[in-house]
């Protein structure tokens, strides 16, 4: 591990939480944020993991908060054996060291799918208004205008047409109703296989911190419709099948008609891919972290599908087409 004021900070913090027990550091995973990930191996076989999340740049309670709730709900998070939000260091139990992504194939992904979806029900149904910050007009937007102002204007160097800005509204506007018009349940927001650790018991969640109150459809989407790994659409629809009607029996309030609840469902996987791309885009710019643009490509093939397959979604493919 390349030595710096934090890192040696932190080290020095676990000398004390970890009662002076010999140990040795090694980076446990990376993130598109500001916050970085370290394993401290122990000498009698412990393993733990170490956040560091500079608190000018992340605030960890959020995360001490929102891990708690997974654990109540009976989802398998992280424990936070200490903290010390002063500095932004926390002392977490170890999920391992196998993600979903890592793992995941044409063969084992039904189970592991299960697990997951299994994990989600359990977080959706402990679901309580009030309880975090609200998936409201605002911040739907203010996601997607990172797709004009990031992969349009920064990325492809266009300045959008009158029109094409009239057009663009349009369709966010349709992405807005359709969310905000979902029964509301909690949403971790990135519940996608980089997230989920094979553990036991299975999966292990991680990357919590930014969980909101807001549209059913979001985490099964996010799922679905991952980032870094694509699944054919007869299977997506199937899993997804199958994640609705054990939602139903769970007295979760989908929607009573599939059809309904997967039309909501693409649009909700579209206002995200939007998102994404201007996030993928931004943290190449603004952040000097280039290969998350690589799979920019995955999530325009993702908007096109769904903008081709709807009438009020043309204007997007439209432009896509024009960017493109």
């Amino acid at each position: 591990m390349i030595p710096d004021a934090r890192s040696e900070a932190l080290q020095q913090w676990l000398q004390v939480e970890l009662n002076g027990a010999r140990f040795s550091l090694a980076p446990a995973s990376e993130d598109a944020s500001f916050r970085r990930y370290f394993r401290a191996s122990l000498d009698d076989g412990r393993s733990f993991v170490a956040m560091d999340a500079p608190p000018d740049k992340e605030d960890c309670r959020p995360f001490v908060r929102i891990a708690a709730m997974l654990r109540d709900a009976g989802v398998h998070a992280p424990q936070v054996h200490a903290q010390d939000l002063a500095q932004g260091f926390l002392l977490l139990s170890d999920l391992g060291t196998r993600t979903y992504l890592q793992v995941l194939d044409a063969e084992n992904a039904s189970q592991l799918f299960g697990h997951a979806i299994d994990a989600l029900l359990a977080w959706q149904g402990a679901s309580r208004p009030g309880e975090l910050p609200p998936y409201d007009e605002a911040l739907l937007r203010r996601e997607m205008q990172l797709f004009p102002d990031w992969y349009v204007a920064r990325h492809k160097g266009r300045a959008l047409t009158p029109q094409e800005q009239q057009d663009l509204e349009s369709v966010f506007a349709v992405l807005v109703r359709s969310a905000l018009a979902q029964p509301a349940v909690y949403v971790h927001r990135d519940f996608m296989p980089r997230n989920l650790m094979v553990s036991e018991p299975n999966p292990g969640v991680l990357d919590f911190q930014d969980a909101v109150y807001g549209p059913i459809t979001y985490d099964m989407v996010s799922l679905m419709r991952d980032a870094f790994i694509s699944w054919d659409e007869e299977r997506v629809i199937d899993w997804t099948a199958r994640y609705w009607e054990k939602a139903k029996r769970a007295s979760l309030p989908v929607d009573a008609d599939f059809g309904e609840f997967w039309r909501a469902f693409e649009w909700m996987g579209l206002q995200r891919h939007l998102k994404v791309l201007g996030i993928f885009a931004r943290i190449h710019y603004r952040d000097g972290k280039p290969k998350y643009l690589a799979d920019t490509p995955r999530f325009i093939a993702y908007a096109r599908k769904t903008a081709g397959r709807y009438r009020e979604l043309a204007p997007l493919l439209r432009l896509l087409d024009s960017l493109e």
